[in-house]
């Protein structure tokens, strides 16, 4: 994951490097309080998605 600070349902998308694949939530930097069944996050085909939980976007960002 990026150095970004990370939470769920925050109004910027948690930003995934190709190098960083596969994307799941909740991620490790999210509290214990929001945490949920981990899902990944399919990004190849659309470059974002979004977990189907808690609403966390997420994008593929070259790098």
């Amino acid at each position: 994951m990026t150095d970004t600070k990370e939470q769920a349902n925050t109004s910027e998308p948690v930003q995934i490097k190709a190098s960083e694949l596969p994307a799941y939530c909740p991620t490790e930097k999210m509290g214990l309080w929001n945490s949920h069944p981990r899902v990944y996050i399919s990004l190849e085909a659309e470059k974002h998605g979004s977990c189907p939980y808690c609403g966390t976007q997420f994008e593929l960002i070259e790098g």
